[in-house]
């Protein structure tokens, strides 16, 4: 007696496997990433060689008509803002940045200065762009 065999049936490749893996590192991914806030303005940084690396996670605005902006606090509350942000525990202030428009003054970044010191900072880093 002679039985027929079964017909083969091909292998169907399993996707599932790879669907999860794919929806997986989607979520990896938007779970580790950290959305920034937009500029307050537009700011065309100074033309400078950098030495080192700018520190510092605090950084104020300053925009070509010497407009401040620290977050959502605008003008010289954005030097209030940021003095109450930068203070950490005891007598310790964090690294500022100043991210100022090219076409700001000189006099302005000195006043800037001057007030950011009395606030109580001791390291500001200027940003600027490389020539």
């Amino acid at each position: 007696m002679r039985l027929a065999k079964p017909p083969r049936s091909t292998r169907k490749e399993a996707i599932v496997p790879m669907i999860n893996v794919v929806f997986l590192l989607l979520i990896f991914f938007l779970m580790t990433a950290q959305i920034a806030p937009p500029d307050p303005f537009e700011v065309v940084l100074p033309a400078a060689e950098r030495e080192t690396q700018a520190e510092g996670t605090l950084t104020l605005y300053v925009s070509a008509e010497g407009g401040l902006a620290y977050q959502d606090a605008q003008g010289e509350a954005a030097i209030a803002a940021l003095s109450e942000a930068a203070i950490t525990g005891g007598d310790q202030f964090l690294p500022v940045q100043i991210r100022a428009d090219a076409g700001v003054e000189a006099v302005e970044i000195a006043r800037l200065l001057r007030s950011l010191s009395e606030a109580g900072a001791q390291q500001i880093t200027l940003l600027t762009a490389p020539p």
